[in-house]
């Protein structure tokens, strides 16, 4: 297969926001790899979706952004898409495909308590995909999961310079806490890209005697070994920002997204 050309870009693709947590770290290890960052705000929150919705909506709209963008390789930076419609869109596309999934193995080997939180959206903590995850590489822990669609909110509206309702983080933590063993916990899993936007509220909720992790900084890795040896671009250009149209979520004002890259925003 030949190397794709230096302009190709990085595809990252999210039901909102989120995605910009994997995105920065990948572009601290990718600095001049061009980049575009779509978000599915006309299918948002994903978390109330059903996974037949989202196993066929996910390929299909990735598929239009593929034959519009060609991307070298895209990556599907959320958690609830990657649980539900990974395999689906490695069926349909013919380029490298890179997901996102809880960090639940390195949570099992932080944890001193032997007691681990899972911190998702509704439909990726009620996924067997965890329910494996937990099994091989979390045996002899008590793993917890808390479904919070407010915090994806939450992200959404601090990302715009809205602020944060604290009773939406207080009741993340309580809804992890307040189960049996949750006050054993010392290691949350942000298993969704929205959540780590929320790390400082997140944080400051749990206490100090909790460490929150996620998986961002592996998955940049992955892209960057993927990509290894690749041609990129000799500087740096601004990313696109594409977001599906929505009479409910308008896309968010350029200079929210500038600090991540994005120097121009269009809508399909």
């Amino acid at each position: 297969m030949s190397s794709p050309a230096a302009q190709a870009p990085l595809l990252f693709f999210d039901s909102g926001l989120g995605g910009l947590t994997v995105l920065g770290p990948t572009r601290a290890l990718l600095p001049t790899a061009p980049i575009v960052y779509a978000a599915d705000y006309a299918g948002l929150p994903y978390g109330k979706k059903s996974d037949e919705e989202l196993a066929a909506r996910v390929p299909a709209l990735l598929g239009r952004l593929v034959e519009r963008y060609q991307p070298r390789l895209a990556v599907i930076a959320c958690n609830t898409a990657s649980t539900i419609a990974l395999a689906h869109v490695r069926a349909a596309l013919d380029l490298p495909i890179v997901g996102t999934v809880p960090a639940i193995k390195p949570a099992a080997e932080m944890t001193k308590s032997g007691f681990i939180g899972v911190l998702g959206t509704e439909a990726t903590v009620r996924q067997p995909y965890v329910d494996d995850l937990s099994a091989r590489f979390a045996t002899g822990r008590t793993v917890l999961r808390h479904g919070s669609p407010g915090l994806v909110t939450a992200a959404e509206a601090k990302l715009r310079g809205e602020a944060v309702d604290p009773t939406v983080i207080a009741r993340a933590i309580a809804g992890l806490r307040d189960q049996p063993g949750g006050a054993a916990m010392d290691v949350i899993v942000l298993a969704c890209t929205h959540f780590p936007l929320l790390e400082a509220e997140l944080q400051a909720e749990a206490g100090p005697g909790v460490r929150l992790i996620d998986g961002a900084a592996g998955i940049a890795r992955r892209i960057a070994h993927l990509t290894e040896g690749q041609d990129w671009p000799a500087e740096a250009a601004p990313g696109i920002a594409v977001f599906t149209r929505s009479p409910d979520h308008p896309p968010p004002p350029l200079a929210a997204l500038t600090p991540w890259g994005i120097g121009r925003v269009e809508t399909i």
